[in-house]
């Protein structure tokens, strides 16, 4: 695979897999729209590779926190913030996973790949995430989180496993509507990216096995460092913004994609 559609393949993945603005539905939309081969889902799970490990340097703090959280959790124990953390976080993706089989044992993850679904999630989800962001309260921080807000945002982030909503944005939606202030809103949806992209990194990574080679996992390492790259700069320019610009430039963005896409499709 030619290295500048590695690269630019993997730089959509990086910059849109944290914000709210769908990597899916950019990478679904690559081949379409630059008439070149699908990349395959070896080159998929390497950039969500390159971006897991980019969140995980980015929120190291929080990570390791839940990494020694975990091995009290696997005791019975749920007595740190650690182990509350790592508590929450699972049970934030056991929705997510139970869904994401169902759809790929019936084959709805193909039919649901199209420029118009991608269109239209994009501008539902974008005024979704606008009327979350103008109206939720933000009294809470991220050491508010409580095992029934993690259940919720759990069940949120089912919707994003259709293309072009965006995991991000519908977690960051349910958190800002849960009272959470937007840092809080998005940190904790960027942990719960983590065993997300764990989950269906080994899902995808099952299909990829058996055809792998060493050419693909040569692109596949290639396109994995420059996802880690560009997400970790994505990751530090919203979390810097966020301190005093709210998810409006996100919601515009998504408006105009969303319309060009319609267009585009029905056209």
């Amino acid at each position: 695979m030619p290295l500048y559609y590695l690269l630019i393949a993997a730089v959509i993945q990086g910059i849109t897999e944290f914000l709210p603005i769908s990597s899916s539905g950019h990478l679904i939309l690559l081949p379409a729209l630059t008439g070149a081969a699908d990349q395959g889902l070896a080159i998929d799970v390497a950039v969500h590779v390159g971006t897991l490990f980019a969140v995980i340097v980015f929120f190291w703090t929080d990570v390791r926190s839940a990494v020694i959280g975990t091995g009290r959790l696997m005791r019975g124990k749920i007595d740190t913030p650690g182990a509350q953390l790592a508590f929450y976080l699972a049970i934030a993706t056991v929705p997510v996973i139970f869904a994401g089989l169902i759809i790929k044992l019936t084959g709805l993850d193909q039919a649901l790949r199209s420029v118009a679904v991608i269109g239209w999630t994009m501008i539902i989800f974008g005024i979704v995430l606008y009327w979350a962001d103008m109206t939720g309260a933000t009294t809470r921080s991220k050491d508010d989180w409580t095992a029934a807000d993690a259940v919720k945002m759990g069940l949120a982030q089912v919707i994003a496993l259709i293309p072009g909503t965006s995991r991000s944005g519908i977690t960051i939606t349910a958190a800002r509507k849960l009272g959470y202030d937007r840092e809080a809103a998005a940190t904790l949806s960027m942990l719960m990216s983590i065993p997300t992209i764990i989950a269906s990194g080994v899902l995808l990574g099952v299909d990829v096995v058996d055809h792998a080679d060493w050419a693909l996992a040569r692109d596949g390492g290639i396109a994995a460092a420059f996802a880690f790259v560009a997400a970790l700069l994505a990751l530090k320019v919203m979390m810097r913004l966020l301190q005093s610009v709210s998810f409006t430039p996100y919601v515009i963005y998504r408006l105009v994609f969303g319309a060009f896409l319609l267009w585009w499709a029905y056209s």
